[in-house]
């Protein structure tokens, strides 16, 4: 807000992207509007102009059908934790869907033990390494089953051991669930091992295509500007 009134900034422009391949990655350098496109695609954010559809869908105009086919995990998995337990906090993700309290239990602990973190299920997420967090959060997202799952910077705030922790896992989503994942990430081994890849810089779309090849342009853009 100014003297003359609010003032208004563009973050995306000029986007023309279909997306289909089973994993895609998003790389770019911080503000280049890697966040603001994931967001988009579940509606987190609504888009001014031009149309964004997801399997058809508007997210303006059918939030909750697009927010049920898309999960979405934030870079600070302390921002989608609410509960005191990490048990707690899967079966809060799962009210909606199954009404009866065991039933909840009974998933929220299936979904958990697929991602190798049972042993979590009465532990207080305060009390969570960061890669344990970030697994939590993932697995309250998985628990209501999305059909696309959409990770925004999910290795920034982890340590080697859980990146590869993390993207191991990512892959056998993929591989035996059968998701779409879109993911926003610095980690360019994780963004080249894609199947698809999207380079934004300063709120434009610059590349689409092969991860090898996208990733290796947006190294050489880099480097090359030092």
């Amino acid at each position: 807000m100014t003297d003359q009134g609010p003032v208004t900034r563009t973050i995306l422009s000029d986007i023309d992207a279909h997306l289909a391949a089973p994993m895609t990655s998003v790389v770019g350098s911080n503000g280049s509007g890697k966040s603001t496109f994931c967001q988009l695609l579940n509606g987190l954010v609504p888009a001014d102009a031009g149309t964004v559809t997801v399997d058809g869908l508007d997210p303006a105009r059918s939030p909750r059908a697009v927010r049920e086919r898309v999960g979405f995990v934030f870079t600070d998995p302390a921002a989608q934790l609410v509960m005191p337990t990490v048990g707690e906090d899967v079966e809060l993700s799962l009210r909606r869907a199954e009404p009866r309290a065991a039933a909840r239990r009974e998933r929220a602990l299936a979904v958990l033990d697929e991602l190798g973190i049972a042993d979590l299920a009465a532990r207080s997420v305060y009390e969570l390494s960061g890669g344990q967090r970030q697994l939590a959060a993932l697995a309250a997202v998985l628990a209501v089953d999305p059909a696309i799952l959409v990770l925004d910077e999910p290795t920034t705030l982890l340590d080697l051991r859980n990146r590869e922790v993390l993207r191991a896992l990512l892959f056998r989503l993929v591989a035996q669930r059968g998701l779409r994942i879109v993911v926003s990430t610095h980690d360019l081994a994780l963004a080249a091992e894609a199947d698809d890849a999207l380079h934004f810089e300063a709120g434009r779309l610059v590349a689409h295509g092969a991860p090898a090849e996208v990733v290796a342009g947006y190294r050489a853009a880099v480097l090359g500007a030092l």
